[in-house]
């Protein structure tokens, strides 16, 4: 039963305060599935790029179980390419430029031994796009659906319909208020809910993440790092992580659904503290758990007798 993710592939130009890059691997199918690949494998990925897209990121790739079959090589166009520049406050970032290139007219083919995928993952593309995938997936279980404020402010009704047909919607803030008009989060959480997914996530950057489904509100802390030098990728990365982990143990009780928050967050909590995909090429078993506990220990306490 494979973990299929369908997203964007980049070649990622960033600089934040502390050093830049150019044309560094990017984009919301690469970051998902390297996460996803530490849990469970191999991850099948669909997603374009141009001829110019350089082969030891293919490579990359490959040797961390991703599978390319459904990766689409177009002769003749350049891969698409974003340009960012994050201020001290690495919440702020200023957009230098985007250039989709052949990612411009992908049209999603999923391979016929993909479509037989129970768990799938939608990265933060056109849900137009998103449905599309879907529409040729034979009997899907459980589907993870991410999204943006570009899509709710412009392509809200078709995000209305993609959403309806996803266990799991992945979303921020700020696009939780965008999306319901409605500025409390418990409020915006459960009108959300009952627009279709039984699983909303809201990540809130610095402050963790919220998990809500029937009769659970979850809580994450995010982790306290001294240094975070390339916050490019979180979000996806914490998806991977999630779905990757749901994908091995096939359970979705809401106590698993709760460690696979933690084990999300535990991997985006990696990719934040190198530029690109760095963090996550070479990570271990033993750092990947270590981490895991780290979290734990974050919100863990011991009643008091008198508490009782």
């Amino acid at each position: 039963m494979g973990l299929l993710v369908v997203g964007s592939l980049a070649l990622d130009s960033v600089e934040t305060p502390f050093d830049k890059v150019d044309d560094a691997l990017g984009g919301s199918a690469t970051y998902i599935s390297l996460a996803a690949s530490y849990f469970s494998g191999p991850v099948e990925l669909v997603g374009v790029v141009g001829s110019d897209f350089p082969k030891k990121y293919v490579e990359l790739l490959q040797q961390n179980n991703i599978d390319l079959e459904g990766l689409q090589i177009i002769e003749g166009e350049k891969t698409f390419r974003w340009g960012g520049k994050y201020h001290y406050d690495l919440n702020v970032r200023d957009t230098l430029f985007t250039e989709l290139n052949a990612f411009q007219n992908f049209n999603p083919i999923i391979p016929e031994r993909f479509q037989k995928s129970k768990y799938v993952c939608l990265g933060n593309i056109d849900p137009v796009l998103q449905m599309r995938v879907l529409d040729q997936m034979r009997d899907p279980q459980f589907v993870v659906c991410d999204t943006m404020n570009f899509w709710i402010e412009g392509m809200k009704d078709d995000l209305l319909k993609l959403i309806k047909r996803v266990n799991v919607l992945i979303i921020n803030d700020s696009e939780a208020r965008l999306l319901t008009d409605e500025p409390n989060l418990i409020k915006a959480a459960k009108m959300i809910r009952n627009l279709g997914p039984d699983i909303l996530i809201i990540k809130k950057g610095e402050h963790g993440a919220m998990l809500f489904m029937d009769g659970t509100i979850f809580s994450a802390p995010a982790y306290p790092l001294e240094t975070i030098f390339d916050p490019t990728g979180a979000g996806d990365t914490f998806a991977g992580g999630f779905i990757g982990y749901l994908h091995k143990t096939r359970d979705l009780t809401p106590d698993n659904l709760k460690r696979a928050v933690i084990y999300g967050s535990s991997m985006a909590s990696f990719c934040v503290e190198k530029f690109s995909t760095q963090a996550l090429e070479k990570l271990s078993y033993l750092q990947i758990q270590d981490r895991f506990r780290k979290f734990k220990d974050l919100s863990h306490f011991d009643q008091l007798e008198i508490d009782k």
